[in-house]
């Protein structure tokens, strides 16, 4: 319905030729097709209404053709009635004297509702128009902001990383070197948001985590560790997204950090499951498990976890799985275990 409202017969034509060409040739079918369809009619009703169907013909020749081809049906079946069915039929005389007023008044009828259409299809077309620029503004300036955003998370990055060579001290390197990892791993997340969603309001899920997973497989997994995935496919606002993805990223650095000491073998399973509109975001290894898991970072990892999942609208819980350490994430209605 939407796309029948924004048609136009002459917006794909470029030159104003073509334009009121393509106008001309749309009233002209219009008038075609109520003449058939009146034709068909005066087979049960001859001579009856004899201006009755001009009314939707112009009116719809002018929201879809212009005014001109509003005009171009109004002359041509209001000709062709008044010719071929008003009594006396084959002529332009009026058998009754009364004729005259009722012919005219149906004319000025018909012309008003052209006018009307007319500055309906252009308001409409005016609003229409400027709703799409105002998105496309918008649209720029939200691809603007998280492109600085994404560049400012690398700055502090930089900053970071020179700090921790300016320091003597090798025990003040971790933490800066994961805070910097921290930094990095927002702005991978709004690089992809903005390489793969660039057009939409919402983001696809699937395709957004696939590639911010195939990023940490080629970057951060060793050969002593396999990342499976399962991935259902759901929509979600942008920010949600970015929340999931940075979520994502931490609890998988986690696993990496932390379940596979020593090179040792395992898995992690991702899994982002949609039932019923409610969405589960599920991190999980075979590792040493929860005991083996020293507090080196204070609790910040698993502050931040917490902070992203309120982003995303959801709720988060962390803790031993039957074979490993489970981080797991999900909306209201979906309870997580």
């Amino acid at each position: 319905m939407q796309r029948l409202a924004q048609f136009d017969v002459s917006r794909q034509f470029l030159s104003r030729r073509g334009k009121l060409a393509a106008q001309v040739i749309f009233g002209g079918l219009c008038a075609t097709a109520m003449i058939g369809l009146r034709s068909v009619f005066d087979m049960w009703a001859p001579t009856s209404g004899p201006f009755a169907l001009i009314y939707p013909t112009v009116l719809l020749a002018t929201l879809y053709g212009h005014w001109r081809a509003g005009l171009t049906a109004f002359l041509t079946t209001f000709m062709w009635a008044w010719y071929f069915i008003l009594p006396e039929a084959d002529s332009f005389y009026f058998s009754d004297p009364t004729d005259p007023p009722r012919v005219m008044l149906n004319a000025a009828c018909a012309l008003i509702l052209l006018f009307f259409a007319e500055v309906f299809r252009r308001a409409a077309h005016s609003t229409v128009e400027q709703i799409r620029l105002d998105a496309d503004r918008r649209l720029t300036l939200l691809t603007e902001l998280e492109h600085r955003t994404k560049n400012n998370f690398a700055l502090v990055a930089s900053m970071l990383e020179i700090q921790k060579r300016r320091l003597g001290n090798p025990e003040l390197h971790g933490p800066l070197e994961d805070a910097a990892g921290r930094v990095r791993t927002f702005a991978d997340a709004y690089s992809s948001l903005a390489m793969e969603q660039a057009h939409d309001s919402d983001v696809a899920m699937k395709p957004y985590l696939d590639v911010l997973l195939d990023r940490i497989e080629r970057a951060a997994i060793p050969d002593n560790v396999t990342l499976s995935r399962e991935i259902d496919r759901i929509s979600l606002p942008r920010e949600a997204a970015v929340a999931v993805g940075l979520y994502l990223n931490e609890a998988v650095s986690n696993c990496l950090k932390y379940a596979f000491p020593e090179e040792r073998r395992g898995n992690i399973g991702v899994f982002f499951t949609v039932i019923d509109g409610d969405w589960r975001l599920t991190i999980e290894d075979n590792g040493v498990g929860v005991d083996a898991v020293p507090s080196v970072d204070g609790g910040l990892g698993s502050s931040l976890m917490s902070a992203f999942a309120q982003q995303a609208g959801a709720t988060h819980v962390s803790g031993p799985a039957l074979h490993g350490y489970r981080s797991e994430m999900a909306t209201c209605k979906s309870s997580v275990a």
